[in-house]
């Protein structure tokens, strides 16, 4: 529908239709009357309220109509399906190529990216964020379902199908968290939001190591607090199907549960560390050394015993940490 087709319908049509228009409109302050027309809404505003946006009514119906052309683009990129992504060889940072055939990874894979700390880690998820095609300092292409991001509209459909959490995860705006969900929930109307803004609070608790609540405002939350909010938000609403995740071991949270969440939504997961245990959950590593990757390593048998033998010490850990953190005493595990 073009701004043409409904500036003269009646907004309890429009909002029916676009639930995220009403939201935009109130945001910029607009008074709405449930039996105006968006005309009306646009166009029959007080003149203190143009004067106050700076903007004509006309700069505002283009504005308006930009943001829904926008959000139909989002909506129809956010249902195709991911169904691998493909990393091609590049080069190191000396110009050595790196020696190793494509590698694709599908829903459900966890792939861990380890190496000494500015050996080029990072440098593989903005790879990976932006879609490269040759273009970056590596060189390296990543496909998805073996196209280039640049023939499926790059700019937009990157924001949709990556999330990213990185080890600074504090937010600057003043919302309680259920607003955060809610605003966030808004942006998808499509989606069936239907009690999961309770159940994201209630898996990123269990992440967590100190409990908040529905009130509390996301620009108090510690680190780990955001971070856990920010994983189980990403397992639960977002659309992304691929998501990045930079060093969370330090975060406090239950990683083995963050990453059980993830990769339980059917989602790509690419993760930096220096844990060995996030490494060995992960199904395939890839080892940096002087910006390229160096060897790719399946996880073993061997590794899988290894694993459950981490894992047994530090579910001793998070219990020593969480009576710690209670004010009792450490005598006896």
């Amino acid at each position: 529908m073009t701004m043409q087709e409904y500036i003269n319908e009646p907004v309890e049509l429009l909002f029916a239709e676009y639930p995220y228009a009403k939201d935009w409109l109130a945001q910029l302050g607009c008074v709405i009357d449930q039996s105006d027309t968006l005309y009306d809404v646009l166009y029959k505003q007080k003149g203190s309220f143009y004067v106050a946006q700076n903007m004509s009514p006309r700069m505002i119906a283009q504005q308006f109509d930009d943001y829904l052309k926008v959000m139909g683009d989002m909506l129809e990129q956010s249902s195709q399906e991911v169904q691998t992504i493909t990393i091609c060889p590049g080069h190191g940072k000396a110009g050595v190529p790196e020696q190793f055939a494509p590698l694709t990874f599908q829903p459900g894979d966890i792939v861990a990216v380890v190496g000494p700390t500015g050996s080029g880690k990072s440098r593989l998820l903005e790879d990976i964020e932006c879609g490269a095609g040759g273009n970056t300092p590596t060189g390296r292409r990543v496909l998805i379902n073996n196209e280039t991001l640049s023939k499926i509209r790059k700019g937009r459909t990157r924001q949709r199908i990556v999330a990213q959490i990185s080890q600074n995860m504090n937010f600057v705006i003043d919302l309680t968290v259920r607003d955060f969900l809610s605003m966030h929930a808004r942006c998808w109307p499509t989606a069936d939001t239907s009690g999961k803004i309770e159940r994201i609070l209630e898996l990123a608790n269990s992440l967590a190591g100190e409990k908040f609540d529905l009130e509390s405002n996301v620009a108090q939350l510690s680190g780990g607090q955001s971070r856990a909010l920010m994983i189980a938000d990403c397992a639960l609403l977002s659309y992304a199907p691929i998501v990045l995740i930079d060093e969370i071991e330090n975060a406090g949270i239950n990683r083995r549960k963050a990453m059980e969440l993830l990769t339980g939504e059917d989602k790509i997961v690419f993760l930096t560390t220096h844990d060995p245990l996030l490494a060995l959950l992960a199904h395939t590593r890839l080892v940096i050394e002087n910006g390229g990757i160096h060897s790719v390593i399946q996880r073993t048998k061997k590794e899988e015993k290894t694993l459950q033998r981490l894992e047994i010490a530090d579910n001793k850990m998070v219990e020593l940490r969480t009576r710690m953190r209670g004010g009792e005493l450490l005598e006896v595990l």
